[in-house]
């Protein structure tokens, strides 16, 4: 004779529905009940008239409870006798024994061992990765997108194309034809997710596992990780006051396949590759069949001087393929990005598109591209970049009394200074360089100017003391490979000028 399960003690505690329908609340303790065995095959269950009244719900509640519970098959009722729990398979989750081999593939082992760059999600003093969304056009974006929203119909909610939307392709070709030097035209632009996306692409189409890809020393830790999971070897490259030493690429990995660059402002140092820099590297790229990613993540925001032109302007070879994003100029939620390719490159890249996650969102590439083409894209790129040089004013004058301990000897671009400890204070070992390494000008001078114990300041340290405080550094060595650098990367542009000078005033006292 089947067991009868009393109603108290099937649904005890049923508790709040979370937001859910009531229902459905009653048919998941139930079906975790006859998952878990503690509801055995073949229990008879209460009738939906007592369920209904010993848990004080409805019976339409119960009746729909225990009509989705037949449906999924946990329950078998028959007419004249009752609902009884199935004959059905039991998964005891609270007890889950893992069986059989578990390892992932060498390229899974890359990427699970390998830390990208995280980016913070709120604003506070000093996370690098958020401009000022404060002062974002909310006006002008939410007219362009309701405007995009009315235009909605069938042929609208199809999928997009996997190079991205037309319109978008061609507002990116001419503003980077505009403001960037590059040159290419429509047919070259593939729309992505992010940068990163683009060098994820980049690793997976362009290296083999084993070769070599030049890397900047100290690194921009997605693209370290974009080339370690394809199951590259990063050759650090030093950088000193010209950009990347070339010449020591050349005789440390020749043969390297890829190497990423970010010379219009160096991540995180700020150095401006040199003209005779860039042409040593498309000389190289072209004589031994290497592709140049260079990546332009805050290029529109220099303040002093005019912009730099790209290096795949000075390219006559079709080896650079040039990265960008929204996401510093405008927010990073909109998740818009793009590489301009060789042409011969595009079909491979647009394929790969396919396999990842097809293309952005159409509406919100849509409103982006009017937004570039109806002009409000450079107004907001010229507001911003007056504001972010008024807020790294800021930034160097409340830095005034730390002259002595930290230094900014690149601030002329972007949305973050990294200052150089140049005095005493916890203290490491300094590493030697490798061979060949070139640490030069203003950052050698700023390393060594007070530290005459051949030590580093220990950054790690300081950063660790300063989040105690509740301010967000991160610690220059955590993106060197070789040559040794301490410092503290800061972002400012996401902050008042009144919470930078209260966070650079929180910063000298964890320094003393």
């Amino acid at each position: 004779m089947a067991r009868t399960q009393r109603s108290g003690a099937l649904l005890d505690e049923l508790g709040e529905p979370d937001g859910i329908p009531l229902y459905r609340h009653v048919y998941r303790r139930i079906r975790e009940q006859v998952l878990t065995g503690s509801l055995a095959s073949g229990t008879r269950l209460p009738s939906t008239r007592t369920l209904a009244t010993d848990a004080g719900i409805s019976r339409k509640t119960a009746e729909e409870a225990y009509a989705q519970l037949e449906t999924e098959g946990y329950v078998v009722r028959r007419g004249g006798s009752g609902t009884f729990v199935a004959e059905v398979s039991t998964r005891r989750r609270r007890e889950i024994r893992l069986a059989g081999r578990r390892t992932l593939s060498a390229r899974g082992r890359a990427i699970a061992a390998t830390t990208a760059c995280v980016e913070p999600s709120e604003v506070r003093a000093f996370g690098a990765g958020l401009p000022a969304l404060d002062a974002f056009p909310f006006d002008v974006w939410q007219r362009l997108l309701a405007r995009r929203a009315r235009q909605l119909d069938a042929r609208s909610l199809v999928y997009g194309d996997p190079a991205g939307f037309p319109a978008l392709r061609e507002a990116i070709a001419a503003y980077v034809a505009s403001s960037r030097g590059v040159n290419c035209d429509a047919s070259q632009v593939v729309v992505v997710s992010s940068s990163q996306q683009a060098l994820d692409l980049s690793a997976r189409l362009l290296l083999d596992p084993g070769d070599e890809a030049w890397l900047e020393d100290p690194f921009y830790p997605g693209a370290r990780a974009a080339f370690l999971a394809a199951g590259a070897r990063a050759a650090a490259i030093p950088i000193d006051d010209d950009g990347i030493d070339v010449a020591h690429g050349v005789r440390v990995a020749p043969n390297a396949r890829v190497a990423y660059v970010t010379p219009s402002h160096q991540y995180p140092l700020g150095v401006t590759t040199t003209l005779e820099r860039r042409l040593a590297l498309l000389e190289w790229a072209r004589r031994s069949g290497a592709w140049v990613v260079e990546d332009d993540y805050d290029g529109e925001f220099r303040y002093d001087g005019r912009p730099v032109a790209s290096i795949q302007g000075l390219d006559r070879a079709g080896r650079v393929l040039y990265v960008g994003t929204f996401t510093k100029v405008l927010y990073p939620s909109l998740r818009l990005g793009y590489v301009i390719l060789p042409p011969d490159l595009v079909r491979a890249f647009v394929n790969a598109r396919t396999q990842i996650d097809g293309h952005p969102s159409t509406l919100m590439q849509s409103v982006t591209a009017d937004f570039l083409s109806e002009g409000h894209f450079a107004a907001h790129v010229r507001r911003m970049r007056s504001l972010y040089r008024a807020r790294r004013d800021v930034l160097l004058e409340a830095a005034e009394p730390l002259r002595d301990r930290l230094t900014f000897p690149t601030t002329h671009a972007g949305l973050r200074a990294t200052g150089i400890f140049s005095g005493p204070g916890p203290l490491r070992s300094l590493a030697k360089p490798s061979r060949g390494s070139a640490v030069s000008g203003a950052f050698m001078k700023a390393m060594i100017a007070n530290d005459v114990s051949g030590t580093l300041v220990d950054d790690h340290a300081i950063a660790a003391r300063a989040a105690r405080v509740g301010l967000e550094v991160a610690p220059l060595s955590r993106y060197c490979i070789d040559v040794k650098r301490s410092g503290l990367v800061l972002g400012y542009a996401g902050l008042s000028p009144a919470a930078i000078r209260a966070g650079m005033a929180t910063l000298a006292e964890v320094l003393w």
